[in-house]
């Protein structure tokens, strides 16, 4: 046996043997019992206030700059490098805590991915959705001027775009992002590959990044229901009620496409499915 097929052989023997981890059970109620899940919903809703503070307080500081003298500030850039950078730190920081949501979307998306329970879901979405309202409103609380004049990093359609375009917007840039969660935490990826499981958040935030330089332009990038909804509570106008249901039905659709994809195409759900119905079948 030569050198190179050695190495091969040994490089197999250490992989670790993977089994499909089994769907988490929709309905859960012991999960209510667990001390794990309330830290978890804890840390979601810090997690996600400090999100708000740091992305809707970027915002603002650069609209203002623009305001007094132009071509300054961080610019979309800087606000996508915002977004981006404060997910990939705070994911790194709960990732083992609470799987490191932050996003009612990416909750969704796993609850169709059998990935969590139902009660765990509602619960996150709750507390992502409470952290998001608090964090807006530490923002307006130390900016307030500017925050109430430059719109409060609110989410609405932009001028020359339709509702329709800025709903697509947000179902694709939400589904690079669900699609990215999904794919960096495959367990199927630690088991059979040469994997960094510290890496996890980078792709994440990086799928961030990238949706909010497409999309900023189109929305002002939601792609979160709980950041659209916290920065629509705290600046409270009808403009931006008025387009508000656009960054939830969006994203969910995006969470929801993502899903389905990832389970039913990448890891052939579908067609092991029609493989155990024709089996069954045939006895």
């Amino acid at each position: 046996m030569s050198k190179e097929e050695t190495a091969v052989e040994e490089l197999e023997s250490r992989k670790k043997p993977y089994d499909e981890p089994e769907p988490t059970p929709l309905l859960d109620t012991s999960e209510f019992t667990k001390w794990s899940l309330y830290r978890a919903l804890i840390a979601e809703f810090i997690a996600t206030l400090l999100f708000l503070y740091i992305t809707i307080a970027t915002v603002i500081g650069y609209k203002n700059q623009s305001m007094t003298e132009a071509c300054t500030g961080v610019g979309f850039l800087g606000v996508s490098w915002a977004f981006g950078g404060s997910i990939f730190v705070l994911v790194y920081c709960i990732g083992g805590i609470s799987g490191g949501h932050i996003n009612p979307a990416v909750t969704f998306g796993l609850l169709v991915g059998r990935k969590i329970s139902l009660a765990r879901a509602i619960l996150y979405i709750i507390a992502q959705c409470l952290g998001a309202i608090c964090g807006a409103g530490i923002v307006k609380g130390v900016m307030k001027h500017p925050y109430n004049s430059l719109g409060g990093g609110a989410n609405s359609v932009t001028e020359g775009y339709s509702k329709g375009a800025a709903l697509g917007a947000e179902i694709m840039g939400t589904f690079v992002l669900v699609y990215t969660v999904f794919s960096a935490t495959d367990p199927k990826r630690t088991a059979r590959d040469s994997f960094i499981p510290v890496l996890v958040p980078l792709p994440i935030g990086f799928a961030v990044f990238i949706a909010h330089l497409a999309t900023i332009p189109i929305t002002g990038t939601g792609i979160n229901p709980a950041r659209s909804l916290g920065a629509a509570v705290v600046y409270n106008q009808k403009e931006i009620w008025d387009d508000h249901w656009i960054f939830w039905v969006g994203p969910l659709i995006g969470a929801l496409a993502a899903a389905v994809y990832h389970k039913f195409v990448l890891r052939g759900g579908a067609v092991k499915a029609l493989s155990s119905f024709r089996n069954s079948s045939t006895v």
